[in-house]
C-alpha cells in the first residue's frame, strides 16, 4: 500500500496499481479509475492517455474520477 493510500480509498478500490512515478493508480469495484501522485493528492488524468507502472505496463485510462477520490482522501484527514 502506498505511504499516502487513505484507509477509504483502498477500501473503495478493487485494485491499486503502483505507478513508475511513484503515483497510485485505483480501480474502483465498478471499473472506474483516478490516480493519487507521489505526494497523497488526486491528479487529474485525460482519458486515452496511457500511465507506466512500477513493473513496466502502460495502462490507458478510461475514466478520470478525480473528485472521488479526492473526496475518499479527504476523509481520512478529517474533510
Amino acid at each position: 500500500m502506498p505511504a499516502f493510500a487513505g484507509h477509504a480509498a483502498a477500501q473503495a478500490a478493487k485494485e491499486m496499481v503502483p505507478l513508475a512515478d511513484g503515483g497510485t493508480l485505483y480501480v474502483f469495484k465498478d471499473g472506474k479509475m483516478a490516480q493519487e501522485s507521489r505526494f497523497g493528492r488526486a491528479v487529474y488524468q485525460s482519458i486515452g492517455a496511457s500511465v507506466a507502472t512500477k513493473d513496466g505496463r502502460n495502462i490507458a485510462i478510461t475514466s478520470n474520477e478525480v473528485a472521488r477520490l479526492s473526496s475518499l482522501l479527504e476523509q481520512e484527514h478529517g474533510g
